[in-house]
Formats: structure tokens, sequence, C-alpha cells
């Protein structure tokens, strides 16, 4: 990770928000915070609708855990909205935006929807929100989390690659 120059977890968060379309056609929305370092998702919010209260509410899940020095988002009204740059600012995160139409400087944030998606998503017929919420957030919060190696991260789960660095940083001390 040195060569990003992200050299610790909770230093560069990245988010995004895409669509995922219900069996009966209609659309939810998920927003997702993913720490660069790490690729832990730090947080994660389902909606019906597309408002800033969906990315406020993936913001707060995250923060309940650590606070980033970056927050890096692409320039969508959600992440500049009222709340959502209030909130960044009381907690003096530094916030960082795609220019527009360059949604490859959010790379992280699109890897990870991605990923979502191929792994999760495109494998189901979800057919409610609860169905949705109950299954993706199982793929988020344990496959991703826990069983899904990153070749990035020398093949490590996020919570082992995580896990490993803070015993390094243990040890160091020590």
């Amino acid at each position: 990770m040195a060569e990003t120059g992200i050299t610790a977890p909770n230093q560069v968060w990245v988010s995004d928000i895409t669509y995922i379309k219900l069996g009966s056609g209609s659309f939810l929305y998920l927003a997702v915070i993913l720490d660069v370092f790490t690729r832990a998702i730090r947080g994660w919010a389902l909606s019906h609708g597309l408002g800033g209260e969906l990315s406020l509410a993936a913001l707060h899940q995250a923060l309940s855990g650590g606070c980033p020095t970056i927050h890096h988002s692409d320039q969508g009204v959600q992440y500049a909205a009222t709340d959502y740059v209030e909130l960044l600012a009381r907690k003096n995160i530094q916030i960082s935006m795609a220019e527009v139409g360059q949604s490859q400087q959010n790379g992280y944030a699109e890897r990870v929807i991605r990923t979502i998606k191929e792994e999760e998503v495109y494998l189901s017929d979800y057919q409610s929100y609860a169905e949705a919420l109950n299954q993706i957030g199982h793929f988020i919060d344990d496959v991703y989390l826990t069983r899904r190696i990153h070749s990035a991260l020398g093949y490590l789960t996020p919570a082992e690659f995580e896990a490993q660095w803070q015993k390094q940083q243990l040890a160091s001390i020590l």
C-alpha cells in the first residue's frame, strides 16, 4: 500500500453509490464507504431513495468505528449536501472530490461496488428490500470482510490484513 502514500487504516476513505434492481422492477440504492488501506468497508446503507439520508447513514455507520483523515467521493449531490459536509467538517476530515466526469479518480470505490455487484447482486434475484438488505449485508459484513482475499493485501482478507497491521504496530512499540 505504500505506493499509494497510504500507510495506515483510516487515512483515506472513499465512497460511492450504486443502484440495485429488485425482481419487481423497482430500484434500491446502496452507499458504501471503503478504507483504502485495509479495503474494509467501514460503512454502508441501503435505501429505496437516492437522497442525502442514504450517504449520511453510511457515513454515520463508518464513523462509529473510526475517523479518516481524508474522505473522497465523486461530486454527487449526496456528498455535497450540507449535512454531509458539515459532519465531515465537525470531525476535521478533509474533503476530496473527483473532478466532474473523472470516475477513475474514485477507482477504489468503483472497484468495491463492482465486486459487490459481480459477487453478490448479479447472482441474486432480490424480491424485496428486506431480502436485499439481508443478503447484501451478509455479503459485505461476513463474506467480503472476513472471507474474501485480496491480492493487494497479500492474499489476506480485509479483517486479517488489518489485524496483522495492528499486531505489527504493537510489536514495533514494545
